[in-house]
């Protein structure tokens, strides 16, 4: 596709996309906010429970909000080529400042330390260790300091619609589910953004994406962004953006029961292409994501995710997830169960490979305000890459503490 039709779909863009989505379980909110569970407001929502009464006051005086959170991950499984556990963790500082009146115009950002607890991180366990052609944990790798947002939000129409522009991480609006923060969640990529079948933008990634409620129950979400994001030089990306033209594009239309239960109750059918990046050498492609989640009796969150993609240089070529999510009045937990059958991308592995099927059960309990421990347990049948197991399990623990 050449430069001047790019221009094209970035101006469509512009005029008909959006983006509003789930945030994730918060009892203190203004209304809807842009965005996944990972976006840096509504995890500072989530956060505020726990915070002093110092930063309280910071944040209703000056509109400045700010947390600070470790999460350290260790992953195991029985049948491995070398290492038998993978583990890392992650430092952030993650903030918004709110610069208009009313809180419409904001500033967000969020900054990362991310490292390995020994040779291998739990980003490479999967792939490298056990075979399956997934990710576990994914953003717990080994790349040090990164900025991960940098970006102004702005809402507009009495709250209904928002646009946010400047170094954006995708996965925070791009296919949004309720139970999709690896920092909160299901551990295994299969059940996050794109069912692990989407070809993703690199972080960071320099772009802008807008959004709004089109009538009380309607919704459509999208955005374009750099392909070539690097979160040790994300500035690097406002030049990429116009001189590489190589973009990742989305658009996402859904439907919920109201704007204020848009994170329980959420339908959505998500459509996006890729450029290829000539650099990197991988092929461009495009691809659907489908998502079903309902919130039952104010416990029960049952849902159906799956998607399709064309090349792209993404995990799998199809996948479909089942499963469901509850609140326990035991502990005040969460218990998550997950089924995932996924075909790899031959694109991006060759052809003939296995199928794979995993199941996944994680239970996260809250251990006082600021810390929350989660213990994790899959099972994976037929893992692509190494032919030498019909299957192997997996026993896996996240703590996180927020501050």
């Amino acid at each position: 596709m050449n430069p001047p039709a790019k221009r094209t779909i970035f101006s469509v863009l512009l005029c008909c996309f959006c983006s509003w989505s789930m945030a994730q379980e918060v009892t203190e909110r203004s209304g809807p906010r842009f965005g996944g569970p990972n976006a840096v407001e509504n995890q500072l929502d989530k956060d505020r429970e726990s915070w002093n009464d110092w930063k309280k006051r910071l944040k209703d005086e000056h509109g400045f909000g700010f947390s600070i959170d470790y999460t350290g991950v260790v992953l195991s499984a029985n049948e491995t080529i070398s290492d038998s556990t993978g583990a890392g963790g992650i430092a952030r500082l993650y903030g918004a400042w709110e610069l208009t009146d009313g809180g419409n115009g904001s500033f967000v950002w969020k900054f990362e330390h991310r490292h390995a607890y020994g040779d291998t991180s739990p980003f490479d366990f999967s792939l490298g260790q056990m075979g399956y052609v997934g990710l576990q944990e994914p953003p717990f790798n080994d790349s040090d300091f990164r900025t991960q947002n940098f970006y102004w939000r702005q809402r507009m129409n009495d709250g209904r619609s928002t646009l946010i522009a400047g170094v954006l991480d995708v996965t925070d609006y791009l296919d949004a589910f309720a139970l999709a923060s690896p920092w909160l969640h299901f551990m295994n990529f299969a059940f996050s953004t794109g069912s692990a079948a989407i070809g993703l933008p690199n972080d960071a990634a320099v772009g802008i994406a807008y959004g709004t409620m089109i009538t009380d129950n309607l919704y459509v979400i999208g955005g374009i962004t750099d392909t070539n994001g690097d979160p040790s030089r994300p500035f690097e990306g406002f030049e990429n953006f116009f001189s590489d033209n190589e973009y990742f594009t989305s658009i996402e239309i859904g439907w919920t029961t109201s704007k204020d239960r848009i994170i329980f109750d959420n339908t959505h059918l998500t459509l996006w292409h890729k450029d290829r990046q000539d650099e990197l050498g991988v092929a461009g492609g495009w691809g659907v994501a489908f998502s079903y989640s309902r919130y039952l009796n104010e416990n029960y969150m049952p849902f159906i995710r799956g998607a399709y993609t064309d090349e792209a240089g993404s995990l799998l070529q199809k996948s479909l997830s089942v499963g469901m999510g509850r609140q326990t009045e035991a502990f005040s937990g969460l218990l998550g169960v997950g089924i995932n059958w996924g075909e790899p991308n031959e694109d991006t592995f060759g052809a003939g490979l296995d199928d794979q099927y995993a199941i996944e059960t994680f239970y996260r309990v809250p251990v006082g305000k600021r810390t929350a421990i989660t213990i994790d347990v899959q099972y994976i049948k037929d893992p692509a890459l190494n032919p030498n197991e019909s299957s192997l399990w997996m026993f896996n623990t996240r703590a996180r503490f927020a501050f």
